[in-house]
């Protein structure tokens, strides 16, 4: 019998700041976006303030200091240390390891003993990442992965399943579907929610409910996988989801905006370096990339300006020199060297997405391929190891000017030997 588990770190951003501020254990945290935007993240104390995610932080400023909410602004380097540190000790639990997202991943569980078993082995498995790192996970185990997520989101919200919840019999199945929100099911967007509702759809009981026909009808075969998981029919491979057929990384500059061609062009840089590591990390490659910036579109007492660029590639690439190259030629052969725009934001969009595996070659491609893979593999090695871009290209420069605004940020405690944690005897 297949069973897989799923393991979904509990309020993952805020427990990787309780880590290191074990003072707010039980009190309540919440997380910013980037420039300290809006909330993306809430402890269970902050939920039951009432906080919402997505909340603009401006409008609940005072609110969260009357509350005695501690506020942090998104630290990324050290939430995807904790979450490398935290996949290295599930991966000791089983021989297949399915990395989903930062705080979640899939175990197949097949063949490794009966639920009983398996329960005190997923039960080990949280207490093992609780003492190893400090963060508290939750484990679902079921015939599907579908299923499994299901149970992850019960063992989360019931304190008594002590972190693992199993659904394994038709019995608890049912039991589990009938009150769960046809919204929360892994794979069912905001918009499919909208038609799901008007076929009197509100709850996963009633999805699964349905015939398969009817379902593959109005939900095509994506909606009928999902049924089939509902259902405890296991169909759907982490291996065979679609990518992503594009990648943004865009910031919005802090203040007044930049108008130096220098300031702009290591942003743009930058953002093109995350966006080639987010290719390699999906093993694709692309074959276009579009490079913008533009002023605030709020201001009326500035002169208004929009760069916005398209290049193609002849090979299609993720090799970082050549993606970053490209971005900053764009931008610097739209920059109007005779005005002083006040840029508020910028971007690098890779897109045309396709599997590294099935590149066409160019018979006058003057790129050394091979060779330059040598280097990108050797350059994400150096930087695994050793921090986040320690290696970077030339032009991503060090200038803090186009950062973003954080300025509830906590320390890089376990990326940066300069922030570590200090210890005073007494």
């Amino acid at each position: 019998m297949e069973l897989f588990g799923l393991a979904d770190c509990n309020n993952f951003f805020c427990s990787c700041e309780r880590v290191f501020h074990p003072d707010l254990n039980g009190k309540p945290v919440v997380v910013l976006s980037n420039n300290d935007g809006c909330i993306i993240a809430r402890s269970n104390e902050a939920k039951a303030l009432g906080l919402k995610m997505g909340q603009p932080f401006y409008q609940v400023k005072d609110q969260l200091e009357k509350q005695g909410v501690a506020v942090f602004s998104s630290n990324y380097n050290l939430y995807g240390d904790m979450s490398r540190r935290v996949m290295s000790l599930l991966s000791r639990y089983t021989p297949h390891l399915d990395i989903y997202s930062i705080d979640e991943a899939f175990l197949d569980f097949s063949g490794m003993g009966n639920t009983d078993q398996l329960g005190e082995y997923a039960r080990d498995m949280v207490r093992t990442i609780a003492k190893g790192t400090g963060i508290p996970v939750s484990v679902g185990i079921a015939p599907t992965k579908t299923l499994a997520k299901m149970a992850s989101k019960y063992a989360k919200k019931y304190p008594d399943y002590h972190g693992v919840a199993i659904i394994d019999t038709l019995e608890k199945r049912h039991k589990a579907l009938e009150p769960f929100p046809i919204g929360d099911v892994w794979g069912i967007g905001r918009n499919l929610v909208k038609r799901m509702e008007q076929f009197g759809i509100h709850t996963a009981a009633d999805f699964a409910a349905k015939k398969p026909s009817w379902v593959q009808h109005e939900f095509n075969i994506t909606g009928l996988r999902t049924w089939k998981e509902l259902n405890g029919q296991s169909c759907i491979q982490i291996e065979t989801l679609p990518q992503k057929q594009s990648i943004c990384t865009s910031r919005s500059f802090p203040d007044a905006g930049l108008c130096e061609l220098e300031q702009v062009e290591q942003a743009v840089a930058n953002f093109a370096t995350a966006c080639t590591r987010k290719l390699r990390e999906q093993h694709s490659v692309c074959g276009s990339i579009t490079v913008f910036a533009y002023t605030s579109r709020f201001r009326t007492d500035i002169e208004q300006n929009c760069i916005y660029r398209n290049v193609y590639f002849q090979v299609p690439t993720s090799n970082q020199q050549e993606i970053v190259s490209a971005a900053c030629g764009a931008l610097r052969s739209e920059w109007d060297t005779n005005h002083r725009y006040l840029y508020k934001k910028a971007g690098v969009i890779v897109w045309n997405i396709s599997d590294a595996g099935s590149v066409q070659g160019d018979l006058f491609d003057t790129v050394d391929r091979s060779r330059m893979e040598a280097l990108m593999k050797a350059v994400d090695n150096i930087n695994h190891k050793n921090g986040h871009d320690t290696l970077r290209t030339a032009v991503q420069g060090y200038s803090q000017q186009w950062h973003l605004k954080n300025e509830h940020k906590s320390r890089q405690y376990t990326t940066n030997l300069e922030q570590i944690i200090t210890l005073k005897a007494l």
